[in-house]
């Protein structure tokens, strides 16, 4: 991959060169994309509710990310949080999701879908890859969730699919490194293995000496207190957890740099 170009139908340009690995920075929001670029992040992942693992943003934070993005981002296309077996109705919207992320020109999608039984559902993510026309196609964590990786990749790549995210079915890349080491054996030149899971400075360099990842995605994430200065004690707007409320999730621009210069040490 070193010095290769992707020259994308909406103007976005990506080199690849011999800063491997390529980092991909999960982010929610806006400002989260501003932290990563500005950290020197190579890609972002844009997802609104990271605490659900990911949703798919609104079209005005992702107008607002096409003014200000200096680097291409990809667009989670995730209905809900939960399980990945979603219904007709939930599926139409994917598909209207990822047209309308297509018309805007956003780099790329990030999608998943699987049957009842921990399979891929190929009809389904067929169907999105053709939706997305032109765009990069990412099948996030759902395969994470399948009842057999080496016959899910493979699926994968007969839906078209551009790259799969994995933590090879553990919590933790370092847990999982062996099967991520497997899938990037498995898959050679065929589909990209982007390797994710509790990466950071300690652990990123010894999960790509261990694996020959070339891309690697990580959410670098902090807690800080709300400015609000009035607080409601009596009222949360989800769940037990009151102080969540005065309580946001950033994206670390300084724990991003850190990894990423470990990642490249």
């Amino acid at each position: 991959m070193l010095g290769l170009v992707t020259l994308l139908k909406h103007g976005w340009t990506l080199v690849i060169d011999a800063r491997q690995p390529l980092i991909e920075i999960c982010v929610e929001g806006i400002d989260g994309l501003l932290a990563a670029q500005a950290a020197d992040a190579d890609r972002v992942e844009l997802c609104a509710s990271l605490v659900e693992g990911g949703i798919t943003p609104s079209l005005g934070t992702v107008r607002a990310a096409l003014e200000r993005a200096t680097i291409p981002f990809h667009v989670i296309v995730r209905p809900r949080g939960g399980d990945f077996l979603y219904s007709e109705a939930e599926y139409r919207s994917m598909l209207a999701d990822v047209g309308a992320l297509r018309d805007l020109g956003v780099a790329g999608v990030v999608v998943g879908c699987l049957t009842a039984d921990g399979a891929i559902d190929e009809a389904r993510m067929s169907e999105l890859v053709r939706a997305a026309g032109p765009l990069n196609v990412t099948c996030h964590r759902a395969f994470d969730m399948t009842r057999d990786p080496t016959e899910a990749l493979e699926a994968l790549i007969r839906c078209e699919v551009g790259r799969v995210l994995t933590s090879g079915q553990r919590d933790t890349a370092l847990e999982g490194v062996a099967l991520l080491a497997q899938l990037v054996r498995q898959a050679g030149e065929r589909i990209i293995i982007l390797g994710c899971g509790g990466l950071a400075p300690d652990n990123i360099g010894e999960v790509l000496r261990r694996t020959g990842l070339t891309e690697m995605h990580f959410a670098a994430l902090a807690d800080v207190p709300s400015a609000m200065r009035y607080r409601n004690p009596h009222v949360g707007m989800g769940g037990a957890d009151l102080d969540r409320e005065y309580r946001n999730t950033v994206t670390d621009e300084t724990l991003v740099a850190a990894t990423i210069a470990a990642a490249r040490a």
